[in-house]
């Protein structure tokens, strides 16, 4: 009897367990990427032997984040290897940008399927079209990620930036990627693909730096983000209206940290995990909160999507509406910026978080010729003054946003706002200091390692 039970326990670590998925930073993933590290580096030995080494572990990761449905992930794979062949080697022009289109359409359908539907059906609802009850339908952890990229990888090859790859083997290891699988950053197939060809190795100050990026992505995520979140920030946003609004505006300002310490902390941990097998992957963040303008803060923040979405969206979108001069720019980009809303999530919030930013972007750009008139009649033009008060004025903003991307609905949103206009009660802040030490703490933390200059930073490594 002692035997079955140790070899059911054994066998349970192989089984996908929906309520304890496998992520970075976990006790759990340490065991198994230890355990991949090992024979990754004592027995694989030859090149082959490593991309195969990496590939049946990102498809068992995958499997243990999302159970069953890693089979969405290998049909991803195999679905866009032979459609990149046949886009690449058709020559009749209308059943080439057919097949392209046909390819496009399988994709989103397979996204919008499992994310988006019952966002839909709501949208129906509301309009009265017909009532329609929720489906229940499971969202496999970072399919917006993989179809992505998947994504680019045709479009590059229909653009003719890129010739299709030979291998399935190497191309399901662009796709399967385990360090990024799950939450970016979302790599270019034409910048991935090509180090394959490498021999992987792994230099001291590759392992440095990774060991640096993984210890740091641990301190974000785990230390401050899921320490504050949990112990505050979730409480608040929860029923705002139990909180003064002093304690609603803390939240808003630990909410913005939270966000970049979770994002930017997993990144760091895929950066540093994949460098220490050679792989080098796209820079996700750099100091988002230094920005001076929206539009700057998206040239900062989730650098892979913003990318993305500004080559093979609003460019097209802006090309295609070129007619209509400045209304047309307007247009790409409150499309561009609705995508980014519903990237994000389904649901109206997000909506209204995408449309605000496209919004300040427009007004910025519209307003730039007078207010370099302005500055330059002060004798302010490109002074540090102007900056400073460019990166202040813009956090604000990103933070006033973020209410809406946090709250769970449009509601709750507008009731952190009543608080902190209507009921602030700033003499609670030394009560709250005493009782919310640690979270002060690591709010404040989170800030100083976020303005840390990289060159401080550089020198740690």
């Amino acid at each position: 009897m002692f035997h079955w039970i140790e070899l059911d326990r054994l066998l349970s670590l192989f089984k996908y367990e929906q309520y304890d998925p496998l992520v970075f930073g976990t006790s759990f993933f340490l065991f198994y990427f230890f355990a991949f590290l090992f024979v990754y580096r004592l027995l694989a030995k030859t090149r082959d032997l490593k991309i195969w080494t990496i590939i049946f572990f990102s498809v068992f990761f995958y499997y243990k984040a999302a159970g069953i449905y890693f089979f969405l992930l290998v049909f991803s794979a195999i679905f866009n290897f032979y459609i990149g062949n046949r886009i690449f080697v058709t020559k009749n022009e209308l059943l080439r940008r057919i097949t392209f289109h046909l390819a496009i359409v399988v994709n989103l359908g397979v996204l919008v399927y499992f994310k988006y539907t019952n966002f839909l059906l709501q949208i129906l609802n509301d309009l009265n079209v017909g009532q329609f009850n929720p489906l229940s339908i499971f969202l496999p952890i970072g399919i917006s990620f993989y179809t992505f990229k998947a994504m680019s990888y045709l479009i590059e090859i229909y653009m003719e930036m890129m010739e299709p790859i030979k291998s399935l083997r190497n191309f399901s290891l662009f796709i399967f990627f385990f360090p990024n699988v799950l939450m970016g950053p979302i790599d270019r197939a034409s910048e991935f693909l090509p180090q394959l060809e490498s021999d992987f190795s792994v230099s001291k100050a590759d392992i440095s730096r990774a060991v640096f990026l993984i210890m740091v992505g641990l301190i974000k995520k785990h230390v401050i983000a899921d320490y504050i979140g949990l112990n505050f920030i979730d409480r608040v946003f929860e029923v705002p209206l139990r909180f003064t609004g002093t304690e609603n505006l803390i939240a808003m300002y630990g909410y913005s940290i939270q966000i970049y310490c979770d994002f930017s902390g997993y990144t760091d941990m895929a950066l540093g995990i994949a460098l220490l097998m050679g792989f080098k992957m796209r820079k996700n963040f750099n100091f988002p909160f230094l920005a001076n303008s929206i539009m700057n803060y998206w040239q900062r923040w989730h650098m892979s999507l913003s990318s993305w979405l500004l080559d093979y969206l609003f460019k097209p979108l802006q090309m295609g509406l070129r007619n209509f001069r400045g209304l047309g720019n307007a247009l790409a980009i409150l499309i561009t910026f609705t995508a980014v809303g519903l990237w994000h999530g389904a649901n109206w919030n997000f909506v209204i978080f995408g449309l605000i930013h496209s919004f300040f972007i427009i007004f910025s750009i519209t307003t730039k010729p007078l207010r370099t008139l302005f500055y330059e009649k002060i004798g302010l033009a490109g002074s540090k003054v102007v900056h400073v008060f460019q990166v202040i004025f813009t956090f604000h903003l990103l933070m006033f946003t973020g209410v809406f991307f946090r709250a769970a609905d449009y509601e709750t949103a507008l009731n952190v706002f009543h608080q902190v206009f209507t009921f602030l009660k700033p003499e609670v802040f030394p009560q709250f200091l005493e009782a919310y030490t640690i979270i002060i703490f690591l709010i404040v933390m989170g800030y100083i390692g976020h303005f840390t200059p990289q060159k401080v930073v550089d020198k740690t490594v």
